[in-house]
């Protein structure tokens, strides 16, 4: 996949899904799945860097999927954006309090989802790479102490 950032679409509406995998290939591999049940299954098999996933979906809702992702240990760390219809507020605080790290109401434009996208896989690998020279530094004191 070129080193490219992952991103895994999960959405049941296919013209959507090809929508927005269409306007992202470019920059990021793009998995897709149909529904939530089988968007966790690929999100456990390939560990992708970012979920995009509707919220009202057949088997597993986005809700469920997002809240299940966050919990285990393999996938906490992978930000989702949560996509919806509802325009509510109440519908934005449940998928935020479940640890969505973004929520876009439909429909959107796809510069934007785009712009998001790339912010949140950019803020983790500044989390990641500021993580990882910590612990080198860390282990460099360490060191220097002995």
């Amino acid at each position: 996949m070129d080193g490219k950032p992952i991103v895994l679409v999960v959405e049941d509406n296919a013209d959507l899904r090809a929508y927005i995998r269409e306007f992202l290939e470019n920059d990021y591999a793009v998995w897709e799945s149909g529904d939530g049940e089988m968007g966790y299954n690929t999100a456990m098999e390939i560990i992708p860097d970012l979920v995009i996933s509707d919220i009202m979906m057949p088997k597993m809702d986005g809700i469920k999927l997002c809240r299940t992702l966050k919990q285990d240990v393999r996938t906490s760390h992978v930000p989702v954006i949560l996509l919806t219809a509802r325009a509510g507020t109440d519908s934005k605080i449940e998928g935020l309090e479940i640890g969505a790290d973004d929520y876009i109401t439909k429909p959107f434009d796809v510069r934007e989802l785009s712009a998001r996208v790339k912010n949140l896989i950019e803020q983790r690998r500044q989390l990641r790479q500021n993580f990882q020279q910590g612990l080198f530094l860390n282990q460099e004191m360490l060191r220097l102490r002995q």
